[in-house]
């Protein structure tokens, strides 16, 4: 005899937002276990089980078509972020629903969340601060003199 889970599944909480080539999802689950999600052309399907044994599931039929095969995901401790190539590249998305209907469990990340249509030169000057950056932290010059430091510890 199958044994039947008494508890009900329950959508995640789910935070996304809109980048040129990607499309960014977050499910919210922390110490997910048995994490499934499946990322097709037209939609996303989430499901895994949170700390508490507590089955989540989300369905997602997406705004527009989605590179499956060019998407992937990561899970943390907090939660499991999707990484979702867009099939037309810098087309901005108004929502990520094919409905225009917002459900309770979905948000938009407003902390990564930016108008990036026609900020291209933007964009460009963010990338080279970000590889000056990179230069500067990873040039490495002399090494201090230890000369000072005391022999008596």
């Amino acid at each position: 005899m199958a044994r039947v889970s008494c508890l009900p599944r329950q959508p995640a909480k789910t935070l996304w937002y809109d980048r040129p080539r990607y499309v960014f999802l977050e499910f919210c689950v922390e110490d997910s276990t048995d994490v499934k999600v499946d990322i097709e052309d037209h939609r996303v399907v989430f499901s895994c089980k949170n700390a508490d044994g507590v089955e989540m599931y989300n369905e997602i039929n997406l705004y527009a078509r989605v590179n499956s095969k060019d998407s992937q995901q990561k899970r943390s401790d907090r939660s499991i972020t999707c990484f979702i190539r867009k099939w037309k590249e810098k087309v901005a998305w108004p929502r990520l629903t094919k409905e225009n209907i917002k459900p309770v469990w979905l948000f938009v990340d407003f902390d990564n969340w930016r108008d990036w249509e026609g900020d291209e030169e933007a964009e460009m000057a963010m990338t080279e601060q970000y590889a000056e950056l990179l230069q500067k932290v990873t040039v490495k010059g002399t090494p201090p003199a230890m000369d000072d430091l005391d022999d008596d510890i």
